[in-house]
């Protein structure tokens, strides 16, 4: 690590190139995941109610199966799973029956690519950069699938919520105490609104993937951290879902994912949070 460190010239492109690899990976998590929960909750809800055994093989796995094209199925070469430079390529199509791929596979590996960079240059080749670019992975992923599903998955926000407990007790980047108190309030915080709103409106304002997603955020960036994860992210939702429901026509009732903003107020704090806190004090005036 500290030849990297003192060799930025390789480091970097070793780390924008594992960047691409990861984010290729995560775009397989962020597909398949939902469908094999979903396949898992169904064998389940057959099993409790009794009903009878269904020939329903499983979906894709996400670690073994090959990729494949989900329009004609049939399995991609080597060359064109190349991250990024495939689908630019083949020109967003697929090899065998010309169906548009999804812009979704390069953007998902380019944005793992710059926040990896990002992580790297913020805190070096170390344990620290590696840490935080694990928690960068794990919020594309959450974000890509509550984009497409609206789900927050548990297979993924508990072990986040774990990794950064697990951090702080070498006090990696906060102490122990102050992580384990930013999970409690970042949970305790919107399960509130959640309660409060359920017992004014009698409906549900978000998911329960928000609470855990805040609360694993929580542990990364300590308690000081959620007030301003929260601000930013609904600052960034009102914006920018405002912008989506105009372009799609559609009224304020549509529910909007919130995990997206969540991730990218969490990022954002969690790498510059103190001084994004200084920045607002000096403008605001109080910070003298």
């Amino acid at each position: 690590m500290a030849f990297l460190d003192q060799n930025p010239a390789i480091g970097f492109p070793l780390a924008a190139t594992l960047g691409l690899l990861v984010g290729s990976f995560l775009n397989v998590v962020i597909l398949r995941l939902p469908r094999r929960m979903e396949w898992e909750w169904k064998r389940e809800a057959r099993e409790v109610l009794g009903e009878a055994e269904i020939y329903d093989p499983p979906p894709p796995g996400i670690v073994v199966e090959r990729s494949h094209c989900p329009s004609c199925r049939q399995q991609l070469a080597w060359y064109e799973n190349i991250p990024v430079f495939s689908w630019l390529a083949l020109r967003g199509k697929c090899r065998h029956c010309r169906t548009p791929i999804s812009m979704q596979y390069p953007a998902v590996e380019l944005v793992t690519m710059l926040l990896v960079l990002a992580c790297v240059w913020r805190f070096g080749f170390g344990w620290q950069g590696f840490g935080a670019s694990v928690l960068s992975c794990f919020l594309v992923a959450l974000a890509g699938i509550d984009l497409r599903t609206q789900l927050l998955p548990d297979s993924l926000t508990l072990p986040l919520l774990w990794l950064g407990l697990i951090a702080s007790v070498d006090n990696l980047f906060i102490a122990t105490k102050p992580a384990v108190a930013g999970a409690v309030v970042g949970y305790l915080s919107l399960w509130s609104v959640w309660w409060l709103f359920k017992q004014v409106t009698g409906k549900e304002g978000m998911g329960h993937g928000d609470f855990k997603l805040l609360a694993a955020l929580g542990a990364w960036v300590g308690w000081k951290g959620i007030l301003p994860i929260v601000l930013v992210s609904s600052l960034v939702g009102a914006v920018i879902g405002s912008i989506w429901l105009a372009i799609k026509g559609r009224d304020r009732a549509t529910p909007i994912p919130f995990g997206p903003y969540l991730a990218i107020a969490g990022w954002l704090v969690f790498m510059w949070g103190e001084q994004m806190i200084d920045a607002y004090l000096r403008f605001s005036g109080l910070g003298g």
